[in-house]
């Protein structure tokens, strides 16, 4: 009897241990991927220190348990786990990538492409092209209100704890700005999902110029046999195009958008290959899939790789000031528009400063005239929160602030808040999951200071 007990027992302990084992290599690349990209762009995009990173970036449970391995020469951070391992690495230009189903070599050979784009010394040049800043403040706003409260914003405490980066313009002037000491304005900082709205400005660029119509299916082949031919761009930007995916952050087990990112050399194919569960047009799921499959669908609209990868740059952000900016790409070659962009505080004000000015860059239409009307037009599905890759407050999600706010939104704290009707753009950057950051009153009390 005893001998048969203690079979069993061993038998069990056996398949305790080939259920951990099973489990751990599970959830290894995500924890691999996740920490090995985070600390890669954090020291050769933003220029922070390893160990910054890894006390709060990735200081999370069970990302900490990565051992991260910073080769300089090389260009490369690779991360383990146990027996588990992943690499990224960096190409000047383009920042940091995974290297999943495709080699490194692959991965090094996505060299930013050579262009004939001269930086200029935005030091010598009035805002918002450059960074001479007046000292004369627009009528309308109580400046000293605003410093204030960016003081206790920068005291860091609940609720409002985690803050890299505050900048604030008012009438088109940086009336307010302010960092964390271990960050400078020229200090590139990660957006996550504001990578969305990146994407909603490349769409709007291609419309623009005749080369795009949202509101055409997009017909791939991969989709030419079932109901999601009839998918289009615009389903895709109001994020109710009826796709499967799951955009939670789970610690214990991998989702699909933790799939995606850490796992996935070729995100948009992941995405793509998700089911249809409804409809188009007819029930509101937020997905970074969506995201990555329009960049995806972008990409084909280029005669060469080289030509895709220089278009935000050419398109968008020189000609709006916007230096600092990189979108990074996957190992295929197609830009993350799910997550992955970095800029300065400055930088993503511009961006906002674009879109409060309905797209036109001082005198130059860059955007469709109607392009904002169409981002801020309510979602079907979606209760009045999000538009096409923006958030709106239509529903009042944001008591006390205007309706016509509209703002991208990203992971953990990352915000550019745009309002016409105060002719505001406020700018904020951080690392506070959960409850750290009160998002909703931190912008009242900005809004509170225009009279």
């Amino acid at each position: 009897m005893i001998r048969k007990i203690l079979k069993g027992l061993g038998i069990l302990l056996v398949i305790i241990l080939l259920a951990v084992v099973s489990y751990l290599g599970y959830i290894a690349h995500g924890i691999t991927g996740y920490a090995s990209k985070s600390v890669a762009s954090g020291v050769f995009v933003s220029g922070r220190d390893q160990k910054s990173i890894e006390n709060e970036d990735v200081s999370f449970f069970p990302v900490k348990w990565a051992k991260n391995s910073v080769d300089i020469e090389k260009q490369e951070v690779t991360s383990r786990f146990l027996i588990w391992k992943s690499k990224v690495i960096y190409n000047e230009g383009l920042g940091c990538t995974l290297v999943n189903d495709y080699s490194a070599d692959d991965v090094r050979k996505l060299d930013y492409p050579q262009t004939d784009i001269k930086d200029v010394n935005q030091d010598t040049i009035p805002w918002p092209a450059g960074n001479l800043v007046s000292d004369s403040v627009p009528s309308g706003i109580d400046k000293q209100a605003v410093v204030g409260f960016l003081e206790q914003i920068f005291a860091d405490t609940i609720p409002y704890r985690g803050t890299f980066a505050v900048a604030v313009i008012y009438r088109d002037q940086l009336i307010a700005e302010r960092y964390r000491s271990d960050f400078k304005p020229s200090t590139r900082l990660l957006g996550w999902s504001v990578a969305k709205s990146f994407t909603n400005a490349m769409a709007g660029l291609l419309v623009r110029e005749g080369k795009l119509d949202v509101n055409k299916p997009l017909g791939l082949k991969e989709w030419a046999g079932d109901e999601r031919k009839n998918i289009t761009i615009s389903n895709l930007l109001h994020m109710n195009s009826g796709l499967e995916f799951n955009e939670e952050y789970s610690k214990i087990m991998l989702t699909d958008i933790t799939t995606m990112l850490t796992k996935k050399g070729d995100m948009a194919a992941f995405a793509t290959s998700k089911k249809q569960l409804v409809r188009p047009d007819s029930i509101w799921n937020y997905s970074g899939g969506s995201t990555n499959i329009i960049e995806d669908y972008l990409h084909n609209y280029f005669e060469s790789n080289d030509e895709y990868l220089a278009f935000p740059r050419k398109a968008l952000f020189s000609r709006i000031g916007m230096q600092s900016a990189v979108f990074e790409p996957d190992a295929s070659g197609t830009f993350v528009g799910s997550s992955y962009i970095y800029a300065t505080a400055r930088d993503y004000a511009r961006f906002g400063l674009l879109y409060l000015h309905n797209g036109n860059w001082y005198g130059e239409q860059l955007l469709p005239e109607d392009w904002v009307k169409y981002t801020t037009t309510p979602a079907k599905g979606s209760e009045g929160d999000y538009g096409a890759h923006f958030w709106i407050n239509s529903s009042g999600e944001y008591p006390g602030v205007p309706a016509d706010l509209f703002y991208a939104d990203g992971h953990d704290g990352q915000f550019i808040y745009i309002i016409p009707s105060k002719r505001l753009v406020v700018v904020r950057n951080g690392f506070s999951p959960g409850d750290m950051f009160n998002e909703k009153t931190f912008l009242k009390r900005i809004c509170d200071a225009v009279k």
